[in-house]
């Protein structure tokens, strides 16, 4: 149910994250196609937050509405209105309730009840009894028959391992429309339990050719700062664009990364030598606060950045030194005045953070000898 579909609530500061799919509210003699939205601490947002149990009721009452009648009116908020003509539903309230547990279940990171399932399945592999055969047949059962298909994630046989794997030699699956199985048909399905559970100890083995997906040093956290003089071991202090570290673009010298990104900013030539020559960092912003932007800056501002940040390490070896020191990990910047360039307790884009990971990565190519880039 999750998918792509993501989405959160804040409650008492606390972010909860959550998911939603469409349902029907009946509400005033007229049903509402609307978003029903799960959350992981088990409230569920039918137009109002209820628990699970909540939820069961507004399904009893009719409020979820998983029947349809013909005839009547409905109603897609300021998009549409129409009338139900010949409704089909494959909705239960047994089964959305069912798919709500599970959904909990996954946004909290525990097995739901496919998991459980295949959990039996790997048993049943260990000890081949009739008994944990039966365990799978209730935990597959346990499934909702809306997602038992995909239980499996294999989009060519769907379930059909598993529905022969239940039913066992002679015996019927739970599909009318499927024959009795047979001998072969039930070895096959054992065949291919055993080849998935080889691929998956494979696969938790496997590192990806191109490397991990994820870092695996833990994040870096820059907090806004007001550095306004060098010190002798700085620390990631250092990495922090308005760390006083001189830097020389073309013919002119900066205090620190800061006052040049500013000083370039600006369109007047004389507003820019103010900047440029600032006290402090933070001097230099509020200078050029107060001017006018180059034309077009917001479309290159990040390519300055970059420029910048690559001429702050290479002129800063010691600096370069922090910055690989971070080894991998995520660089999550902080910067009070711009979502742009800052993190900002993940409101903002960390542009600065993907820059210096950027330059970062670069110091290692350079460092390995790969070039040619």
């Amino acid at each position: 149910m999750i998918g792509n579909r993501i989405t959160h609530r804040t409650a008492d500061g606390v972010r909860i994250p959550g998911t939603w799919r469409h349902a029907f509210i009946h509400n005033g003699g007229c049903y509402f196609l609307t978003d029903l939205f799960i959350y992981a601490d088990g409230l569920i947002d039918c137009w109002g937050l209820v628990t699970v149990e909540e939820f069961e009721e507004k399904l009893r009452t009719g409020w979820v509405a998983t029947s349809l009648p013909e005839g009547a009116a409905a109603s897609a908020h300021d998009l549409a209105a129409w009338k139900f003509s010949e409704p089909r539903n494959w909705l239960t309230p047994d089964l959305l309730v069912a798919e709500v547990r599970d959904t909990i279940d996954q946004l909290n990171g525990r097995p739901d009840s496919t998991g459980r399932c295949l959990a039996t399945v790997d048993a049943f592999l260990v000890d081949r009894t009739e008994e944990n055969r039966t365990a799978v047949g209730t935990a597959f059962l346990a499934i909702p028959v809306s997602r038992r298909r995909y239980a499996l994630g294999d989009m060519d046989r769907k379930d059909g391992p598993l529905r022969v794997l239940v039913a066992g030699p002679g015996g019927q699956t739970y599909l009318p429309t499927d024959p009795p199985v047979t001998q072969e048909a039930y070895d096959s399905a054992l065949a291919y339990f055993e080849e998935r559970a080889h691929w998956r100890a494979e696969q938790l083995t496997r590192v990806p050719a191109d490397g991990p997906a994820t870092p695996h040093a833990p994040a870096v956290q820059l907090y806004h700062s007001y550095p306004n003089k060098p010190v002798a071991d700085p620390g990631r202090l250092g990495l922090r664009n308005d760390y006083p570290a001189p830097i020389t673009v073309g013919e002119v010298s900066y205090p620190s990364v800061a006052h040049a990104y500013w000083a370039l900013s600006v369109a007047q030539s004389e507003v820019r030598a103010a900047v440029a020559t600032a006290d402090t960092s933070a001097a230099a912003r509020k200078l050029a606060v107060g001017a006018s932007r180059r034309e077009g800056w917001e479309d290159v501002r990040a390519a300055v950045m970059t420029s910048l940040l690559r001429a702050k390490y290479d002129q800063h070896p010691e600096l370069a030194e922090i910055l690989l020191a971070t080894d991998d990990a995520t660089v999550v910047y902080d910067d009070m005045h711009s979502a742009f360039w800052g993190d900002n307790a993940g409101r903002g884009r960390n542009w600065t953070g993907r820059l210096l990971e950027l330059v970062r990565s670069e110091l290692y190519a350079r460092r390995a000898g790969i070039s040619g880039l």
